[in-house]
């Protein structure tokens, strides 16, 4: 299974970028998929989820409103779109995979992409 996360970058605050995903080795669409991000010197933590068929998502409180979790099930792909960003929402992001559904917590996670660094400038 491979999970490659692409769409990070170097973005002034109140800017916008668009993660994504691409998953390979897998039945995608058995497979809920969450955004997880990491910050310097912090925990990684929950940002989004998105069940298989798409129709159940969840967000975490500091990105609500802001960010969007989509899919495209024909192809293999996740999506973030991250806006009003922030120097807070700096970090490293990861996409996770997990066969038995949605979940916040990152020991629940079967497969995990290497990241994609978003920095956010003031």
């Amino acid at each position: 299974v491979q999970l490659q996360a692409s769409g990070g970058g170097l973005v002034q605050a109140g800017g916008s970028l668009r993660l994504s995903c691409a998953a390979s080795g897998l039945t995608f669409g058995t497979y809920a998929m969450s955004w997880f991000r990491q910050g310097p010197g912090k925990e990684r933590e929950f940002v989004a989820t998105i069940s298989g068929g798409g129709a159940l998502t969840t967000y975490a409180d500091s990105v609500k409103g802001r960010c969007t979790i989509s899919r495209d099930n024909s192809k293999n792909t996740l999506y973030l779109q991250m806006n009003s960003l922030t120097p807070e929402d700096t970090a490293v992001y990861y996409c996770a995979a997990r066969r038995a559904g949605v979940a916040k917590e990152t020991s629940l996670y079967d497969y995990w992409g290497q990241g994609t660094q978003v920095t956010v400038s003031s």
